[in-house]
C-alpha cells in the first residue's frame, strides 16, 4: 500500500511540476527518466533581428548627431546666417533622424515580396519626382543646383528616393531576366537605358555624385546577379568614358579635377580648392588624438558648411586619427555585415532579398568611401553626404530605410532558418 501511494505521489507530483512548467512558459523535456524544464526565452543569437548592426547605426547616427552640433555651432555668427539660432541646424537634424526611425520603422514591417511587387512603381514614381524638380516654382534651387521639392518647413530631395527605387528596380529585374543574363540585349540593355534615363535627370540638376552611386549600385547588382564577366566590364568600360566624357565637357567639373590635383596652388587655394585645403588643414592639425570636442578652428567659417559634406574633416581636427580610425572601422564592419545578409538571403534561395541587401552595402559602402576619400584629398571633390552622420534630412531618411530594409531580408532569414516562413 505504501509502495502504491508512493507511486501516485510520484505521478501527481510530476503532473504538478509539469502545470507549473506549463504555467510558467516553460517547456518540460524527459530524459532518461529525468524531467527538466527549458525556458522559452529566446537566445540573443535567434533573435528576429541582427542587434549588432542596429548599434553599429545607432553609434553612427549618435556621434553624427554631437558632430553636426559642434560643426554648425558657430554659423550664426556669419551674416549669411545670422536669423539661425546657435542649435537650429543640429535641432532639424535630430527632428529628421526621430522622423527617420519612424519611417524605418514602418518600412521594417513591410515584406520583402511586397516590396518586389512594387518595385516597378516605385521606380515610376521617383521618375516623375525627378522630372518635377526641373520645374520652374517646383524644384528649389540651393547654390545654383536644383536638387530639392519643398514640402512646407521641409525639402525633400528626390535623388535619395532614386537610390533605393534603382536598387529595389534592379534587384527584381536581374530575378526576371535570371534565364537571358548571358545575352547582352535581353538581360543588360533595358537596365542600361533605366539607369540613363535616371541619370539624365540627376545631371540635369546637376547632380553627379548621386548618379554615381545610382551607377555603381546598378552595376554592382548585375555583377553579383551574375552578369557575364565580359558584359559587365563593357558595361564598366562605358560608364569610365561616359564620365571621362562629362567632366572634359563641362569647365567647371575640370577645374575641381585641377583643384585636386593641386589644392594649394595660387590658383586654386581660394577657389574650387578651397574646401580640400582647409579641410586637410583641419584633419593635419587635429594630429593623433585632435584637439578635443568643440576645440575646431577650421569651423569657424574658414571650411564653409563643415556640417555637411566635410563633417569628417571636423571629427578629424576634434578627435584626430583615432576618430577618423574608428570611423572608418565601424563603416567597414557595416558593409561587412550587411553584405554577409545579403549572402546569407542567396543560400536560403531568396535571390530578390540576397541581392537588394548586397545593393545596400555597395551603396552605404561607396558613398562613405567617396565622402572619405574627398575629406581626406585623395579622391576629387564631390557633394556626397557622409551616411546616417552628415546634415541632410532626406538622405538620413534614406538611409535608415534601407538598413530597415536589410533588417527585413535577416528577420526573413532568421525565421527561415528556424523552420517558419518568411
Amino acid at each position: 500500500m505504501n509502495a502504491a501511494s508512493k507511486a501516485l505521489d510520484g505521478l501527481t507530483g510530476g503532473k504538478r511540476r509539469r502545470a507549473a512548467a506549463k504555467r510558467e512558459g516553460e517547456l518540460p523535456v524527459r530524459i532518461s527518466g529525468s524531467e527538466y524544464a527549458r525556458t522559452t526565452a529566446t537566445p540573443s543569437r535567434v533573435l528576429g533581428f541582427d542587434q549588432a548592426l542596429i548599434w553599429a547605426c545607432v553609434a553612427l547616427l549618435a556621434f553624427g548627431l554631437v558632430m553636426v552640433y559642434s560643426a554648425s555651432i558657430a554659423l550664426p555668427d556669419n551674416p549669411r546666417f545670422a536669423r539661425y539660432s546657435a542649435s537650429y541646424f543640429v535641432v532639424r537634424h535630430a527632428t529628421w533622424i526621430g522622423l527617420s526611425l519612424l519611417t524605418a520603422l514602418i518600412a521594417f514591417q513591410v515584406r520583402m515580396d511586397w516590396w518586389e511587387r512594387m518595385a516597378p512603381w516605385l521606380f515610376v514614381v521617383t521618375l516623375v519626382l525627378l522630372s518635377a524638380v526641373l520645374i520652374p516654382h517646383v524644384g528649389i534651387v540651393v547654390n545654383g543646383a536644383r536638387r530639392w521639392i519643398g514640402f512646407g518647413p521641409a525639402n525633400f530631395q528626390p535623388s535619395e528616393l532614386a537610390k533605393i527605387a534603382i536598387l529595389l528596380y534592379a534587384a527584381g529585374y536581374m530575378v526576371r531576366k535570371m534565364e537571358v543574363k548571358e545575352r547582352f540585349f535581353r538581360a543588360v540593355l533595358p537596365m542600361a537605358i533605366a539607369v540613363a534615363v535616371v541619370g539624365s535627370l540627376l545631371l540635369a540638376q546637376p547632380d553627379m555624385g548621386a548618379f554615381m552611386v545610382i551607377a555603381v549600385i546598378a552595376m554592382g547588382i548585375l555583377f553579383l546577379g551574375g552578369v557575364n564577366a565580359r558584359m559587365f566590364f563593357l558595361i564598366a568600360t562605358i560608364l569610365v568614358v561616359a564620365f571621362a566624357m562629362m567632366i572634359w565637357a563641362s569647365p567647371w567639373r575640370r577645374e575641381r579635377i585641377f583643384a585636386y590635383l593641386d589644392p594649394f596652388s595660387e590658383d586654386h587655394a581660394l577657389g574650387k580648392g578651397y574646401q580640400l585645403s582647409h579641410a586637410l588643414i583641419a584633419i593635419g592639425r587635429g594630429e593623433i588624438f585632435g584637439v578635443g570636442l568643440g576645440g575646431s578652428i577650421e569651423k569657424l567659417h574658414w571650411l564653409p558648411e563643415a556640417h555637411t559634406d566635410f563633417l569628417l574633416a571636423v571629427i578629424g581636427e576634434e578627435f584626430g586619427l583615432v576618430g577618423l580610425v574608428c570611423v572608418i572601422v565601424l563603416f567597414l564592419w557595416l558593409t561587412r555585415r550587411i553584405m554577409h545578409i545579403g549572402r546569407q538571403a542567396i543560400a536560403l534561395d531568396r535571390v530578390f532579398s540576397g541581392l537588394v541587401a548586397q545593393g545596400v552595402g555597395l551603396w552605404l559602402g561607396f558613398q562613405a568611401f567617396i565622402n572619405i576619400g574627398v575629406n581626406l584629398g585623395a579622391l576629387p571633390t564631390k557633394g556626397l553626404t557622409l551616411p546616417f552622420m552628415s546634415y541632410g534630412g532626406s538622405a538620413i531618411m534614406a538611409n535608415m530605410v534601407a538598413i530597415a530594409i536589410v533588417m527585413r531580408v535577416d528577420a526573413e532569414n532568421r525565421e527561415l532558418m528556424r523552420g517558419g516562413r518568411a
